[in-house]
């Protein structure tokens, strides 16, 4: 039909101009949606959440396979995405997560929602949610050792620069206080089982640990997870007064680099290979029974390449494989090589990329002046200390 290769050739031609080959909203490549109410084009997994929002969601139509009027095509090629950021992302603040279309529903909804249907963004000076320096509410935590969600009492305190929980709402001690600013916080909704499931880690007494939480509603836990990376930013311009903000934000939540199961064998290598839960978290590799585990049997510090740290394909000779999998990594540190193997060689190719990549990173000043590395193994733990 002339009109719809007309129409289309038209929407290309939009499609073109810079910002508007890539999702206005998670930045997936080539997006094949578009919003005549907004004038922005969106991917697929986008354009379904942009259908459920009112006002907004009903003109949303597929490049290819709807029908386009003259008026729509032409409101597209006055808007785009790079003029309507400007419109509505002009104020969202440093510490506030935009999400990718590698994270989860949650954040993406909240983030399209917050942008078209709250307008949080759009004008300057106005008070955020997650600027109000404390958080009280509860939330769903899975028990350490039953494995059941309860509701728990959470505080979240810029004062004290604390998140505190409570076994129940009107206790007067909380059952753990946790430093803000070593916190970690990701969601992990497959892992956990609920959609708005989100981990949060930090160290107790040398050893890492996990609390899985989630909250019903989607707009309450993402709420939780930016008050949570404001207050952070808040401590680390205290802490780094010189620091601007691009410098800062690498230090605020981040989501792991990888995680699966691997098999894994002891120090001494003459032990069977047992498949455990691994979570690559910058530069320390954690092993757990079950990926729910509340706290990991041991872990690995990945140091500098010049430093004598590799990693590469296949096991040393002579090790008796004795295990399921037979696709294997060698971690040679400098106190000693870790052996692992993988289920599939795609597997195994994807945590070598990960590792290497890792490895080839220059340490930090901080990581140099206090490297720590506890392998709690059958043995009992192994602390090693590497000092500049």
């Amino acid at each position: 039909m002339p009109g719809n290769e007309r129409v289309s050739r038209l929407l290309k031609e939009i499609i073109q101009k810079p910002g508007n080959d890539a999702c206005a909203d998670c930045g997936a490549p080539d997006p094949s949606w578009g919003s005549c109410s907004l004038g922005v084009f969106i991917c697929v997994q986008c354009s379904g959440i942009h259908r459920n929002i009112p006002n907004i969601g009903m003109k949303v139509k597929s490049l290819s396979l709807s029908r386009w009027e003259d008026q729509e095509v032409k409101f597209m090629a006055e808007n785009g995405n790079e003029l309507m950021k400007q419109k509505y992302e002009a104020f969202v603040p440093v510490y506030y997560y935009k999400p990718t279309h590698k994270d989860c529903q949650v954040l993406r909804e909240q983030w399209i929602r917050a942008k078209y249907e709250r307008k949080e963004f759009t004008g300057e000076g106005k008070k955020q949610t997650y600027e109000e320096g404390t958080r009280d509410g509860m939330l769903m935590k899975r028990g350490r050792d039953n494995g059941q969600f309860l509701n728990r009492r959470f505080v979240l305190s810029e004062r004290e620069g604390t998140l505190k929980y409570f076994t129940k709402y009107d206790a007067k001690e909380p059952k753990a206080v946790i430093k803000v600013d070593s916190i970690n916080a990701a969601f992990q909704p497959e892992k956990i089982g609920n959609p708005n499931g989100l981990q949060i880690t930090y160290l107790k007494d040398y050893n890492t640990r996990n609390i899985f939480l989630y909250h019903d509603n989607g707009k309450e836990i993402v709420d939780w997870f930016n008050s949570i990376r404001a207050i952070q930013l808040h401590y680390l311009k205290v802490a780094f007064p010189g620091a601007n903000d691009a410098e800062l934000m690498p230090k605020l939540t981040r989501n792991f680099l990888k995680e699966g199961y691997m098999e894994k064998t002891g120090p001494r290598h003459t032990e069977g290979f047992k498949k455990r839960w691994f979570t690559l978290d910058h530069r320390r590799l954690m092993y757990y029974k079950d990926p729910l585990d509340a706290f990991a049997k041991g872990e690995a510090f990945l140091g500098h390449q010049d430093h004598g740290y590799r990693a590469s394909p296949g096991l040393p000779a002579g090790t008796h494989c004795n295990g399921a999998w037979q696709h294997g990594i060698t971690i040679v540190t400098p106190e000693r090589s870790f052996l692992f193997t993988c289920e599939t060689e795609v597997e195994q190719q994807d945590w070598l990329k990960h590792f290497n990549d890792v490895i080839s990173i220059q340490m930090s000043p901080q990581e140099y002046s206090n490297v720590q590395m506890f392998i709690n193994d059958q043995h009992g733990p192994i602390i090693i200390r590497q000092n500049s």
